[in-house]
Formats: C-alpha cells, structure tokens, sequence
C-alpha cells in the first residue's frame, strides 16, 4: 500500500507539472525580473541614445542661430545699395529657416522682427507686442541671446540688437518622443502581462477542478469498499458496538465529507450562517482523537456565538489543514491556540498559532503558491487550497501574522461579519 501512494503522489506531481502549474509558478518571478530588467533597458538606452541626437540637434540650430545673426548684422552694416553677396546671405540664411523661432529686438526689448513664432490670430498690435514679449521672456530661459552690433561706417558701434530663440517644434519632439514611446510599451507591457495573468488563472482554475473532480472520483470506490465492509461489520453482533466499528462509521462519514469537497471544487459553494464557534469545536473534536496525543489544541472565544455566512463543510477543511501542518510543524509535540474574535468593523478574526519550527522570512511569501511544500512526499496544495476556498469562495482574506523560527506561527483568518 506504501508503493501504491507512492506512486500515486508522483502521478499527481507529474500531472501538475504537465499542466504547467508548477513551472510557471516557480518561474514566474524570475521571468518577471527579465522582462523588467529588459524594459529598463530599452527605456535607458532610447532616452540616452535620443539625448545624444537632441544635444546634436540642440549645436546645429544654435550655429544656424548664429549665422543668422551675422548675416543680420552684415546685412544691417552694408552700407553700399545693393550688393549681391549679402542678398545671396539674406535668401540662403535667413528666408530659408523655416523651423527655428527667432525674435529680433532692439536694445530696449521692443521686438523688431520675428520668424516661425505662431501668433494666435485675431490679435491688436498691441496684443501682438504684448505676445511677442511674453514669448521672449519663454526664449530668454532656454537660452542666451545673441546680440548683434550695429556699426556707423567709421565702424564704431553705435547700437544694439538682440536675437532670442527657442527650440525648433522637430526638437521639442524629439526631446519628448522616448518618453511617449516607453509610456506606449509600458501600457502594451501591462496589457500583456494582465492578458497572461488571466488566461494562466484560468488555466490553473481548470487544473484545480480537473485534480479535484479526478480526486473525488478517484476516491469513490475504496469509499464505495468500505462502506460495504462497515454494513458487514454492523450485521455481526460481536462486531457491531465495539468503538472499531463506531470509529470506522465516523471515519467513513469524513471520507465521503471530503469527496463531497473535492467535487464542489469549481462550483459556486452555498454560504449559511453558522457560529464560527461551534464548527471550528467541531472540527478540533474530530482532529484531536486523530493526531498525536501529545498535542493540545485550545480553542479561545470572546462569545459562545459569533456567526457568519460560510460554506461549511469547506470551511472545516480549512481548520483542518492549517491544523494537520500546525502538527506537523510541531513533529507530534506542542500546543495550538485557536483564537475567534470580532473586529470593531464587524469582522470576523480568526487567528490560528502553533508552537512549531516557525517559517524562514525568504519563504512566507511563496507559502500559498501550488507545488510549494517542506514535506517529503507532500503535494504543496494544502495551503494553496485554504487560501482559494477563503479568499475565492468566502469572500475573505488568510495571511501569516506573525511567524519566527523556532517559536511558532500564527495564521490569521479574515472572514465579513
């Protein structure tokens, strides 16, 4: 019988695995770290390689900035009347850029001409000015303005002008686009993680209910066995009070309680209201004459009655396996408090410690995940299951509250009033 469920627990591993239930899990925050470390990557490396070209970009039209100004300057201190080289100057230099906004002032600020700034339309003169002024102070803080010297023809300077410019539209673009770029693969990475995330959920909820049904089903012929031996044993007089026989029946009942739960794994279970009290009683009654004599479970109420809407018979699974690892955890030996409180929200707490080997801080967190276990020949579905019927079915929460090495671990059950 060892060799048989063995053999039995293996087919069941190897059947989850198939299923990529465990792989997936296993390797899922590693994958997770690869996909980030790549997108960060690609996000560094686009801002760095589109700074390299805007700062490129940004010299270009600061060198066409001042050849305009020296071509305006030539221009305003050529005193001959028409001269062909500076007109050549004015066509190629300054009528030809069509990108860069450029505002030329006088001394006093005033502006004097201006290129490729977009003015609103329906604007007064004076609306204008006002305009082009606020637009120079916008230009003033990107850069510094390049003056440009007029000259009387003794070549003495006799005034001023100054020319203010601001980055080109195309620049402005470019500066911006690899933060519109990574915003579009960040929002294509998360609809793509979230698409994933729900077809592997729903992949896992079939494997949940496929294992479940294929358990009960499995589970419905030795039951069927037993049963027929336990009719036998109760037809012999000898036989029929005797506390195997009573111990057996009870047994009996619990085998066909948890082929019951096995096959309502994956329907919508039915939640009455009980007092938490006595179906937790319950299940530490039946637990207590079936695990080592050597551990004491204590169960702590504030009230005789504290009721919420519950499945039962799933319910009492979940005491029963946090239970059954709390004794393991203890190797046989040890003591479980069971505590049920009501919260001042009007939730229902339920807190569940063992004074057992504790759980490492680097493994809390992978505690519910399927396939993980300490046990040699555990499935690592116990928990996982606790954790789907709680939060799943019953609306409510499980975590671990507190756990140390060594001292103990306390479980806490979250359940609405």
């Amino acid at each position: 019988m060892g060799d048989y469920y063995e053999a039995q627990d293996e087919f069941m591993k190897d059947t989850l695995k198939e299923l990529g239930s465990f792989t997936v899990i296993k390797n899922r925050n590693n994958l997770n770290y690869i996909v980030l470390g790549l997108a960060v990557l690609i996000g560094v490396g686009s801002i760095y390689y589109t700074n390299i070209i805007a700062d490129q970009l940004k010299k270009r039209e600061r060198n066409q900035i001042e050849l305009f100004a020296k071509t305006l300057e030539t221009i305003a201190n050529d005193n001959s009347e028409y001269n062909e080289n500076v007109m050549l100057l004015f066509e190629e230099i300054v009528v030809a850029n069509e990108t860069i906004p450029v505002i030329v002032t006088y001394k006093d600020g005033n502006p004097k001409i201006h290129k490729n700034v977009k003015i609103p339309q329906g604007l007064t003169s004076e609306e204008v000015n006002n305009f082009l002024k606020e637009e120079i102070e916008n230009m003033r803080s990107q850069y510094t303005p390049i003056v440009i010297a007029n000259k009387n023809n003794e070549g003495e300077v006799f005034n001023y002008e100054y020319i203010f410019y601001k980055d080109s539209f195309l620049l402005t673009q470019l500066q911006y686009y690899p933060y519109v770029q990574l915003s579009v693969i960040a929002v294509f990475f998360i609809l793509s993680y979230l698409s994933f995330s729900y077809s592997r959920a729903a992949e896992q909820n079939r494997v949940w209910v496929g294992l479940a049904k294929e358990t009960a089903h499995q589970l419905g012929t030795p039951l069927s066995s037993l049963m027929a031996w336990l009719e036998y044993m109760k037809s012999d007089p000898e036989l029929e009070n005797r506390d195997i026989t009573r111990e057996l029946d009870k047994d009996i009942k619990k085998l066909e309680l948890i082929t019951n739960r096995f096959s309502s794994i994956g329907s919508v279970p039915v939640l009455q209201e009980e007092n938490i009290f006595d179906v937790i009683r319950s299940s530490i009654n039946y637990l207590q004459t079936r695990i080592s004599s050597k551990v004491k479970i204590n169960l702590h109420q504030e009230s005789e009655e504290v009721k919420a809407k519950i499945n039962k018979p799933l319910f009492d699974w979940v005491v029963e396996n946090i239970c059954k690892n709390a004794v393991d955890a203890m190797s046989g030996v040890g003591v479980i408090d069971i505590y049920v409180q009501c919260s001042p929200e009007g939730n229902i707490i339920i807190d569940i410690s063992d004074s057992g080997k504790g759980i490492p801080k680097n493994l809390i967190a992978q505690i519910f995940q399927p396939g993980f276990t300490t046990k040699r020949r555990g499935w690592g579905l116990g928990l996982t299951l606790v954790k789907r019927i709680i939060e799943n079915y019953h609306r409510g929460k499980i975590f671990i509250k507190s756990s140390e090495v060594n001292t103990g671990t306390t479980f806490r059950i979250m359940l609405n009033g």
